[in-house]
Protein backbone atom coordinates (compact mmCIF):
# COMPACT_ATOMS: atom_id res chain seq x y z
CA UNK A 1 0.00 0.00 0.00
CA UNK A 2 2.91 2.03 0.74
CA UNK A 3 4.21 1.73 -2.36
CA UNK A 4 0.66 2.44 -4.54
CA UNK A 5 1.04 5.82 -2.48
CA UNK A 6 4.29 6.41 -3.52
CA UNK A 7 3.94 5.99 -6.83
CA UNK A 8 0.62 8.14 -7.39
CA UNK A 9 2.06 10.85 -5.18
CA UNK A 10 4.98 10.66 -7.83
CA UNK A 11 2.70 10.64 -10.71
CA UNK A 12 0.92 13.47 -9.35
CA UNK A 13 4.42 15.54 -8.42
CA UNK A 14 5.42 15.13 -12.16
CA UNK A 15 1.91 16.16 -13.97
CA UNK A 16 2.02 18.82 -11.73
CA UNK A 17 5.59 19.77 -12.75
CA UNK A 18 4.19 19.29 -16.63
CA UNK A 19 1.90 21.93 -16.10
CA UNK A 20 4.50 24.02 -14.77
CA UNK A 21 6.27 23.73 -17.29
CA UNK A 22 4.17 24.67 -20.31
CA UNK A 23 3.26 28.10 -18.07
CA UNK A 24 6.76 28.60 -18.30
CA UNK A 25 7.04 27.91 -22.11
CA UNK A 26 3.59 30.24 -22.60
CA UNK A 27 5.50 32.69 -20.37
CA UNK A 28 8.60 32.87 -23.00
CA UNK A 29 6.31 33.05 -25.92
CA UNK A 30 4.93 36.26 -25.39
CA UNK A 31 5.90 38.60 -28.40
CA UNK A 32 8.35 41.07 -27.79
CA UNK A 33 6.72 44.37 -29.49
CA UNK A 34 8.78 46.92 -30.60
CA UNK A 35 9.63 50.09 -29.15
CA UNK A 36 7.00 52.68 -30.93
CA UNK A 37 9.54 55.37 -32.71
CA UNK A 38 9.68 58.97 -31.40
CA UNK A 39 7.79 61.78 -32.56
CA UNK A 40 9.21 63.93 -34.75
CA UNK A 41 8.76 68.16 -34.39
CA UNK A 42 8.95 69.64 -37.42
CA UNK A 43 9.44 73.59 -37.51
CA UNK A 44 7.62 74.66 -40.82
CA UNK A 45 8.96 78.08 -42.41
CA UNK A 46 7.96 80.41 -45.23
CA UNK A 47 9.52 81.70 -47.79
CA UNK A 48 11.39 84.19 -45.94
CA UNK A 49 12.88 81.60 -43.94
CA UNK A 50 10.75 82.83 -41.04
CA UNK A 51 9.00 79.72 -38.80
CA UNK A 52 5.43 79.71 -39.69
CA UNK A 53 4.10 76.66 -37.57
CA UNK A 54 5.02 73.50 -36.53
CA UNK A 55 3.97 69.49 -37.81
CA UNK A 56 4.18 66.48 -35.43
CA UNK A 57 4.69 63.37 -36.89
CA UNK A 58 3.85 60.13 -34.71
CA UNK A 59 3.98 56.67 -35.95
CA UNK A 60 0.23 54.81 -35.49
CA UNK A 61 -0.68 51.62 -35.61
CA UNK A 62 -2.66 52.65 -38.45
CA UNK A 63 0.62 55.08 -40.37
CA UNK A 64 2.05 58.07 -39.20
CA UNK A 65 -0.53 60.38 -37.45
CA UNK A 66 0.51 64.37 -38.71
CA UNK A 67 -0.63 66.88 -36.31
CA UNK A 68 0.12 70.47 -38.19
CA UNK A 69 -0.40 74.18 -36.73
CA UNK A 70 0.82 76.75 -39.56
CA UNK A 71 -0.23 80.84 -39.65
CA UNK A 72 -0.10 83.37 -41.94
CA UNK A 73 -1.21 81.93 -45.22
CA UNK A 74 -3.87 83.43 -47.22
CA UNK A 75 -7.12 81.49 -47.27
CA UNK A 76 -8.46 78.64 -49.34
CA UNK A 77 -7.25 75.19 -50.73
CA UNK A 78 -3.59 73.82 -50.72
CA UNK A 79 -1.74 71.07 -51.34
CA UNK A 80 0.23 69.04 -49.32
CA UNK A 81 2.60 66.98 -49.75
CA UNK A 82 6.04 64.65 -48.68
CA UNK A 83 8.84 65.76 -50.61
CA UNK A 84 12.05 63.62 -51.05
CA UNK A 85 15.19 65.07 -49.09
CA UNK A 86 15.37 67.10 -45.68
CA UNK A 87 16.05 70.57 -47.22
CA UNK A 88 14.09 73.58 -47.08
CA UNK A 89 16.21 76.73 -48.58
CA UNK A 90 14.36 79.49 -49.44
CA UNK A 91 12.48 80.92 -50.77
CA UNK A 92 11.67 78.02 -53.83
CA UNK A 93 12.26 75.36 -51.45
CA UNK A 94 13.58 73.18 -54.34
CA UNK A 95 15.88 71.88 -52.64
CA UNK A 96 13.22 69.53 -51.00
CA UNK A 97 13.31 67.52 -54.35
CA UNK A 98 10.33 66.08 -55.69
CA UNK A 99 7.21 63.98 -53.91
CA UNK A 100 8.69 60.76 -51.87
CA UNK A 101 7.59 58.40 -54.14
CA UNK A 102 9.95 55.32 -53.01
CA UNK A 103 7.24 52.84 -55.21
CA UNK A 104 7.85 54.60 -58.49
CA UNK A 105 4.29 55.65 -59.18
CA UNK A 106 2.86 58.11 -60.59
CA UNK A 107 1.48 61.66 -59.32
CA UNK A 108 -2.09 62.03 -58.02
CA UNK A 109 -5.39 59.41 -55.82
CA UNK A 110 -7.33 59.82 -58.98
CA UNK A 111 -3.95 58.67 -61.54
CA UNK A 112 -5.00 54.75 -62.45
CA UNK A 113 -1.22 54.21 -62.11
CA UNK A 114 -1.45 54.60 -58.72
CA UNK A 115 0.11 57.79 -56.54
CA UNK A 116 2.99 58.61 -54.80
CA UNK A 117 3.37 57.91 -50.86
CA UNK A 118 4.51 61.75 -50.75
CA UNK A 119 0.28 62.34 -51.66
CA UNK A 120 -1.64 63.87 -49.33
CA UNK A 121 -5.02 65.26 -49.14
CA UNK A 122 -5.55 69.06 -49.53
CA UNK A 123 -5.64 70.91 -46.46
CA UNK A 124 -8.03 74.32 -46.70
CA UNK A 125 -6.72 77.27 -44.71
CA UNK A 126 -9.37 79.41 -42.68
CA UNK A 127 -10.37 82.81 -43.28
CA UNK A 128 -7.57 84.59 -40.72
CA UNK A 129 -4.52 82.17 -42.43
CA UNK A 130 -4.53 79.38 -40.10
CA UNK A 131 -4.18 75.60 -40.80
CA UNK A 132 -4.98 73.56 -37.83
CA UNK A 133 -5.24 69.94 -39.20
CA UNK A 134 -4.18 66.42 -38.14
CA UNK A 135 -4.42 63.19 -40.37
CA UNK A 136 -3.34 60.00 -40.52
CA UNK A 137 -1.04 58.74 -44.06
CA UNK A 138 -0.60 54.92 -44.16
CA UNK A 139 1.84 54.91 -47.19
CA UNK A 140 4.45 56.30 -45.08
CA UNK A 141 6.52 55.23 -41.72
CA UNK A 142 8.94 56.97 -39.20
CA UNK A 143 10.62 53.39 -39.06
CA UNK A 144 14.30 53.02 -39.75
CA UNK A 145 14.98 51.15 -42.52
CA UNK A 146 12.07 50.88 -44.11
CA UNK A 147 11.71 51.16 -48.03
CA UNK A 148 9.06 53.79 -47.69
CA UNK A 149 10.24 55.16 -44.12
CA UNK A 150 10.31 59.31 -44.04
CA UNK A 151 13.52 59.17 -42.09
CA UNK A 152 15.99 57.50 -44.98
CA UNK A 153 19.21 58.61 -44.87
CA UNK A 154 18.25 62.14 -46.86
CA UNK A 155 15.52 62.79 -44.54
CA UNK A 156 12.22 63.89 -45.92
CA UNK A 157 10.22 67.58 -45.93
CA UNK A 158 6.66 68.58 -45.49
CA UNK A 159 5.19 71.34 -47.95
CA UNK A 160 2.67 73.50 -48.39
CA UNK A 161 1.80 74.55 -51.89
CA UNK A 162 0.02 77.91 -53.26
CA UNK A 163 -2.89 76.14 -54.56
CA UNK A 164 -4.66 72.49 -54.33
CA UNK A 165 -3.75 69.64 -55.66
CA UNK A 166 -5.98 68.30 -58.86
CA UNK A 167 -4.61 64.70 -57.98
CA UNK A 168 -4.28 63.68 -61.08
CA UNK A 169 -1.67 65.97 -63.04
CA UNK A 170 1.94 64.03 -63.08
CA UNK A 171 4.35 65.11 -61.57
CA UNK A 172 2.81 67.41 -58.70
CA UNK A 173 -0.77 67.99 -59.06
CA UNK A 174 -0.62 71.74 -61.04
CA UNK A 175 -0.63 72.81 -57.03
CA UNK A 176 1.90 75.66 -57.60
CA UNK A 177 4.68 77.46 -55.50
CA UNK A 178 6.31 75.43 -52.76
CA UNK A 179 5.05 78.42 -49.72
CA UNK A 180 5.94 76.64 -46.44
CA UNK A 181 8.74 74.13 -46.03
CA UNK A 182 9.92 71.45 -42.97
CA UNK A 183 12.75 69.35 -42.73
CA UNK A 184 11.91 65.77 -41.24
CA UNK A 185 14.81 63.89 -40.07
CA UNK A 186 15.93 61.85 -36.82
Amino acid sequence: MKKAGFFLTAALFLAGCNGIGSMIADDKAVPVTEAPAPAIEVKMINVEGKQAGTALLNETAEGVKVALKVKGLEPGEKAVHFHEKASCEPPEFTSAGGHFNPHKKQHGFENPKGFHAGDLPNLVVDRDGTVDLELTVEAVTLKNGAENSLLDPDGSTLVIHEGPDDYKTDPAGNSGKRIICGEIKS
